[in-house]
């Protein structure tokens, strides 16, 4: 029987940790890359005998990450695989105040873990598995911050826009391929992630849009991440998946 792999980077909390949950499944082949390793998951795939690796990468450093997993996908024996898919999800808030008034490293960090590391997965990704016979997908998760500016958030916005467009290239790049690969950027809606919480716990005169977080909370209208993921994932096996390359979890 043919398996499946699936990559999940922000794998250790929130939407990646529910996404890699979820994914946890005979016949699966899961790596989660982030800055700690999830002893929850790992003990639930260790006891069920599913196949979870995990990498203690820091994305903020994405170069040396890429160049691993380009070895590591390599390795496969393609014709034992039925599909591969990279789900791009680790991001970084970069600030909650105007630009001028945030550390350069942390805006740095934001463009290196937010879009760098997504774009160097993509071609290592990409390149390795360029002759597989099984579907390739790529889910960049994005966000309506890539369609719709908001102050104090200029580092979190560009990163999402450039992945946005990321993106649409892959989506035209592939489409000349004999197997191409499918290529969306999916924005999930709002989330209840630790994300959000340092959003409502912003300065609210540097950062003057957390009234509006503090109100979905407050309403309830947070979606949380168990069932983000599973609109993600629903998604992702969709047959008309890549159909746009850019695409709302909302519509």
């Amino acid at each position: 029987m043919a398996q499946h792999l699936f990559i999940v980077t922000g794998s250790s909390r929130g939407v990646g940790a529910a996404l890699v949950e979820q994914l946890l499944q005979p016949g699966h082949i899961v790596l989660g890359i982030a800055r700690h390793a999830n002893a929850t998951l790992q003990a639930r795939a260790d006891a069920a005998g599913w196949r979870l690796e995990q990498w203690e990468s820091d994305l903020g450093d994405p170069l040396p990450v890429a160049d691993t997993l380009r070895r590591w996908l390599a390795a496969f024996d393609p014709a034992l695989l039925g599909s591969a898919s990279l789900i791009n999800n680790a991001g970084a808030i970069g600030g909650g105040a105007p630009l001028g008034r945030i550390p350069l490293p942390v805006l740095s960090n934001a463009l290196r873990v937010g879009l760098e590391a997504a774009l160097l997965l993509c071609a290592a990704f990409l390149d390795v598995t360029a002759d597989w016979p099984g579907q390739r997908r790529v889910m960049n998760i994005s966000s309506g911050l890539g369609r719709r500016a908001m102050a104090g958030s200029a580092a979190y916005c560009a990163a999402k826009a450039g992945m946005d467009h990321l993106s649409r290239v892959l989506a035209l790049e592939q489409a000349t391929l004999p197997n191409p690969a499918r290529v969306v950027a999916m924005a999930p809606g709002v989330i209840d992630t630790d994300m959000q919480s340092e959003l409502r716990a912003m300065d609210p005169v540097a950062f003057p849009d957390r009234e509006r977080f503090v109100q979905l909370k407050a309403a309830g209208q947070l979606l949380s991440p168990q069932a983000c993921a599973e609109q993600l994932l629903k998604r992702l096996h969709a047959p008309d998946f890549g159909t746009d390359a850019v695409a709302d979890l909302r519509t």
